[in-house]
């Protein structure tokens, strides 16, 4: 079982554990606009997938417009982050915050994307949002790149990941 912290505590994440290598299945979260937002499986571009607990903390709005200037010039890659926020918030986080790059979604309905990638925690008040996590899926809809963030409340390792991209051009 994979886990990650909260503050130090650990919290047990569920769903299917995902690996390098693993083929990605497709799954819908929704749009800002209440629209399907088709993540994962084989597409004609790298995905760069990104699940964190809520756009309304410091570090997820950090991370997304972090995310959101380094994938400006990245047109080989579809990036979407994916919150358990509701689809209004997250747009008028976006409004906000001017994220244009990439796209916001929402796991709040079935939590299918957590569970197929693995990072639906499980314990504590943090229970049922998704785990702060990176990951990288080429073309075939396998995995590439893979950070389960070890402290929910740190920051990804940027560099890893856009490297990530870069080489599964």
């Amino acid at each position: 079982m994979q886990t990650t912290t909260f503050k130090g505590t650990t919290v047990n994440l569920v769903g299917n554990e995902l690996n390098i290598g693993d083929k990605v299945p497709s799954v819908i979260a929704i749009g800002t606009d209440l629209s399907d937002v088709e993540i994962g499986g084989a597409k004609d571009n790298i995905q760069l997938i990104i699940t964190v607990p809520s756009l309304d903390t410091d570090t997820c709005a950090a991370e997304t417009r972090r995310f959101n200037q380094e994938v400006n010039d990245l047109d080989i890659c579809e990036t979407t982050v994916i919150s358990m926020d509701l689809p209004f918030a997250s747009q008028r986080f976006c409004t906000t915050e001017g994220i244009s790059n990439l796209t916001v979604a929402s796991d709040y309905i079935d939590k299918d994307v957590s569970k197929a990638f693995g990072v639906l925690m499980d314990d504590n008040k943090l229970k049922g949002l998704s785990a702060r996590a990176v990951f990288v899926i080429d073309r075939s809809g396998e995995v590439v790149y893979k950070e389960i963030v070890p402290e929910v409340t740190d920051e990804p390792n940027y560099k890893a990941a856009l490297e990530a991209i870069k080489e599964a051009r």
